[in-house]
């Protein structure tokens, strides 16, 4: 695959996890729970595909690069475990998942910021 070709599944991954996190910390944060949500098993699987679409098409950008390992994507791969674990934060309570509404476009321009700019 070509660079371009793996950046547009990266970015359509990256919108995928969080337009599914988003949806299920405002659903938690309007008192929903996991029985309320009729779709709990489709966010479920979204995120989770979301979040292995994004690993794959990131590592498959970094190899097209041939960057190696800097330490931007070290800071890549912590923002991304922090968005795998969004999900169960998201679900651990209300008024986490109103912080994580304003946390998580923040982690999100972090990490652009990190692939466009390179800083270390």
């Amino acid at each position: 695959m070509s660079l371009m070709a793996y950046k547009v599944l990266h970015i359509f991954s990256v919108i995928l996890t969080f337009t599914v996190v988003g949806g299920l910390a405002l659903h938690v944060a309007n008192g929903g729970n996991k029985e309320s949500n009729r779709q709990s098993k489709l966010t479920g699987i979204l995120h989770g595909v979301g979040l292995l679409l994004i690993l794959v098409s990131g590592f498959g950008a970094l190899a097209r690069l041939g960057a190696g390992f800097p330490g931007w994507v070290w800071a890549k791969i912590a923002i991304w475990l922090t968005l795998g674990a969004a999900a169960a934060l998201v679900r651990s309570s209300p008024a986490l998942s109103r912080a994580l509404l304003l946390l998580l476009p923040l982690l999100g321009g972090v990490a652009a910021w990190l692939a466009f700019y390179k800083p270390f």
